[in-house]
């Protein structure tokens, strides 16, 4: 591993998702080219925005970033859920469930290990 974001396990879990997604959309029928290009495109922003988002210098920058890969994590529910309902996936599609999909959401990097004092109401 080359760079440090591959290290990440989000990243890693973004990476298998992106490729099980390749997979699946690689079975839509024709005719099907917008949901299979924008369902991809989702996925595949996931970790792109991680790993651009890991590699910049300030907190504001790398969080918007996450935001985005967060972002794109959301857009690929309804993407999937049309897929099914046009049963080009099937009703019990295992891509990592609502699991994978709350790893993703909870995992998005975004205190990068700096302190923060703590609240109180």
């Amino acid at each position: 591993m080359a760079f440090a974001f591959e290290k990440l396990l989000v990243y890693q879990k973004a990476i298998d998702f992106s490729d099980r997604i390749c997979g699946l959309s690689g079975t839509f029928p024709r005719g099907f080219y917008f949901l299979t290009d924008q369902i991809n495109r989702a996925a595949l922003s996931i970790s792109t925005n991680i790993a651009e988002g890991n590699d910049r210098f300030t907190t504001p920058d790398k969080r918007n970033f996450f935001g985005i890969a967060r972002g794109s994590v959301q857009e690929c529910v309804p993407l999937l859920e049309l897929a099914r309902r046009r049963a080009f996936a099937a009703n019990d599609l295992q891509l990592g469930g609502s699991q994978s999909h709350s790893d993703c959401s909870n995992a998005t990097p975004v205190n990068h290990g700096e302190s923060r004092k703590p609240t109180h109401s």
